[in-house]
């Protein structure tokens, strides 16, 4: 097994190389996009024994890495082009949070003999961590004084469902979008061509018809989904330092006032100097900072795929696998189910699905890998209600789960 960081950073680096060759020159790669076909490459990696399930390359790539490129991809957008976005993203971010309350306590119900006494908590901690993300996991765990050995157990179940459900997240969209391109009475004619009447590609199918104003605006400029995979300019050395120092003095003042004005997280200080700094046009003038940003989540992505381990279900045990299951799976039924019958298409109900299981950072990624660029910041702003909404509905399951089964 290659365990030395710099050889784990050469073959996801690889990894990520080869999924972009693939998405660009095969149909069907191309459909499943960079980021799933690069998570599918690093669990593969993994799994057969290549690389290790725990790297402080991946530590790397899940902290100041992700943090840059996210810090990157916020700087080339326009936040008026998400207003049209927020209202049905806070409801369909709603019911993702009522899946995961009703997936976790179905859970107990289930597994409540085979966990044991401590079955309470954990249904609190995986409400909270599939509301908001991983940091709640740690949050209502330590408020409930939860055992290292199931703390530590869940954990890790949680790391393997948050990859697999990520690349659920990418692949749902694309399979319901060719069938519906394949359905009687679609745009698309049998050959595959699309006819004059067809909607937008997937990826940058917007949420209404822009106003005439907005289509000229959005005809004059590049979008932010074509800026991920292709500068508009030639990259400058000036380009490159000027991005590097906003990056790091982003990463400081964040992290300075996260420390500072606890328990507000850093993330939500990042995001807002972030916008704040993409109003400039100076900075929006800068060249490469889409795809470089861009690249730095797909090693992210890949890097998540590779720490999904599945020899460690018998380690972790079955009973601690099959809760994270059962809740995932329940919050996917529940937010895909309930949001299509009351209209909410599919790129949001993925990327609410990902800021309540993963948090704003994985919404944002991939927001960012499907181009849902519509999607981007409100799905980042519902993952930040996240780490406050999911604490709370966390510990109220647990009240609730602990007096129903003892």
């Amino acid at each position: 097994m290659i365990t030395n960081p710099a050889a784990v950073f050469f073959l996801l680096a690889s990894v990520v190389a080869l999924a972009i060759v693939l998405e660009t020159h095969t149909r069907l790669f191309r459909a499943l996009g960079s980021a799933l076909v690069g998570i599918l490459l690093g669990m593969l990696l993994s799994n057969t024994g290549v690389i290790p399930g725990v790297s402080p390359a991946y530590d790397f790539l899940g902290g100041p890495a992700v943090s840059a490129g996210i810090i990157l991809i916020l700087l080339t957008v326009d936040v008026r082009s998400v207003a049209r976005a927020g209202p049905t993203m806070l409801a369909a971010f709603v019911i993702g949070g009522v899946g995961s309350a009703l997936g976790a306590s179905i859970s107990a119900m289930l597994l409540a003999d085979a966990i044991g006494p401590e079955t309470w908590k954990l249904a609190g901690q995986y409400t909270a961590t599939y509301t908001g993300g991983g940091v709640n996991f740690a949050a209502v765990g330590a408020a409930l004084d939860t055992s290292g050995e199931l703390f530590a157990a869940g954990i890790a179940a949680d790391v393997m469902m948050t990859a697999i459900w990520m690349a659920t997240c990418l692949t749902v969209p694309v399979i319901f979008a060719a069938r519906r391109a394949g359905a009687p009475g679609s745009p698309i004619d049998r050959s595959g061509a699309r006819t004059p009447d067809a909607e937008p590609s997937l990826l940058q199918e917007p949420l209404e018809d822009p106003s005439p104003a907005d289509a000229e605006e959005l005809e004059s400029s590049p979008s932010l989904h074509r800026m991920l995979y292709s500068s508009v300019g030639p990259i400058e050395l000036l380009d490159l330092a000027l991005m590097t120092t906003i990056v790091l003095g982003t990463l400081w003042v964040s992290d300075w006032l996260g420390a500072v004005l606890a328990p507000l997280p850093s993330v939500l200080f990042l995001t807002t100097i972030a916008l704040l700094l993409a109003q400039i046009p100076a900075v929006r003038a800068m060249h490469g900072m889409g795809v470089i940003g861009n690249y730095l989540v797909l090693l992210f992505l890949a890097s998540n795929g590779a720490m999904s381990v599945l020899a460690n279900m018998v380690v972790i045990g079955p009973p601690i696998v099959y809760f994270a299951l059962i809740t995932v799976s329940v919050h996917g039924i529940v937010i895909f189910g309930v949001g299509r019958l009351v209209g909410i298409d599919l790129p949001t109900l993925a990327v609410a699905s990902q800021a309540n299981v993963g948090g704003p950072a994985s919404a944002m990624a991939l927001a960012t890998a499907r181009g849902y660029t519509d999607r981007l910041l409100p799905g980042v702003a519902v993952g930040l209600l996240g780490y406050a909404a999911g604490n709370y509905l966390g510990f109220l399951v647990a009240a609730l789960v602990r007096g129903m089964i003892g």
